[in-house]
C-alpha cells in the first residue's frame, strides 16, 4: 500500500465559547456561579484516520459537529492543539466563497492572485484565463469588483480557479450549493475528470447524492469525535440510525 497522502493522528481542536457582558446584578452572580465550569469546548477530539492516493471521501454528520473544522485542518488554515496532521501533497482547498479573493480587486486581478498563491507562474495563467473565466461564465464581468458578484457569481470564480491547480488534493466544503443547478452540473463534471486523473478528493456536503455520486469512504463526525470510519453507505446508515433522515 502507498504512503498516506494525508494523515491525522489523535488530532484535537479546542475553541473559546462565546462570552457576552454582564448587564445586571442578576448577570453577574450567575457570571459567577459559572467561573467553574469550563469557558472553552472540543470542536474535535481524538481523531485519527488516514487517506491514500486517490480516495474520495465524504464527511457525514450534522451542523457544528467539526467537519468544516477538520477540513480546515487538512488544508492547514487552522493547526490542532492536540496530535498531528501530515499532508504529503498539494491541497486545492474551496472552502470558503471568499477565501483567497480580495473584495476591491477586479475578477480578472483575483484570478491572477488566487492562481499565483497556488505557484501557478504568469506564463502559465495567461494561456489558462480565458478557460478560466468561461467556465465560470464571467466574460462580462471580468473587470468588475468582486464584492460586486453575486454570491453565486463567487463560486463559480472560486471554483474555477480552484480547479484549474494542479494539486492531488481537493477540498470542497458546501460552497457547491450555492450556485445554479447548471454549473453544479459543471462542477460535477470536473470532479469527475479530476478523480479519474487519480485525484484526491475530501467533500463535505448535506446532499446525500452528492457524497454517493463521488465518494467510496465515508466518515461520520458527531459530538466532535469520529464516529465511522468506513463505505460511504453505512456512514449514512450510522447517521440516520442516530438522527433520523
Amino acid at each position: 500500500m502507498a504512503a498516506p497522502v494525508i494523515s491525522v493522528q489523535d488530532v484535537g481542536i479546542r475553541f473559546k465559547r462565546n462570552r457576552q457582558r454582564s448587564r445586571s446584578f442578576k448577570d453577574l452572580f450567575a457570571d459567577r456561579e459559572r467561573r467553574a465550569a469550563p469557558d472553552t469546548f472540543w470542536a474535535l477530539r481524538h481523531v485519527s484516520f488516514d487517506v491514500q492516493p486517490g480516495e474520495a471521501i465524504g464527511v457525514v454528520g450534522r451542523n457544528g459537529q467539526g467537519k468544516s473544522t477538520l477540513l480546515k485542518l487538512v488544508a492547514e488554515v487552522m493547526l490542532p492543539d492536540e496530535g498531528a496532521v501530515n499532508v504529503r501533497r498539494g491541497v486545492a482547498p474551496l472552502i470558503e466563497i471568499t477565501g483567497g479573493f480580495v473584495d476591491d480587486l477586479s475578477v480578472r486581478d483575483n484570478v491572477y492572485l488566487s492562481a499565483g498563491l497556488h505557484g501557478k507562474r504568469k506564463a502559465q495563467i495567461d494561456a489558462e484565463f480565458d478557460e478560466i473565466i468561461e467556465f465560470a461564465e464571467l466574460k462580462d464581468f471580468v473587470n468588475t469588483p468582486y464584492k460586486h458578484l453575486s454570491s453565486g457569481m463567487k463560486v463559480r470564480a472560486a471554483f474555477s480557479v480552484v480547479s484549474r491547480m494542479d494539486e492531488p488534493i481537493l477540498l470542497v466544503d458546501e460552497v457547491l450549493a450555492v450556485g445554479d443547478r447548471a454549473f453544479r452540473n459543471k462542477c460535477y463534471a470536473r470532479i469527475e475528470q479530476m478523480l479519474a486523473e487519480g485525484r484526491t478528493l475530501f467533500f463535505v456536503s448535506h446532499n446525500d447524492g452528492d457524497l454517493k455520486r463521488f465518494c467510496s469512504r465515508g466518515l461520520y463526525l458527531d459530538k466532535g469525535a469520529l464516529q465511522f470510519d468506513g463505505g460511504i453507505d453505512e456512514a449514512f446508515q450510522r447517521y440516520t440510525a442516530d438522527y433520523g433522515k
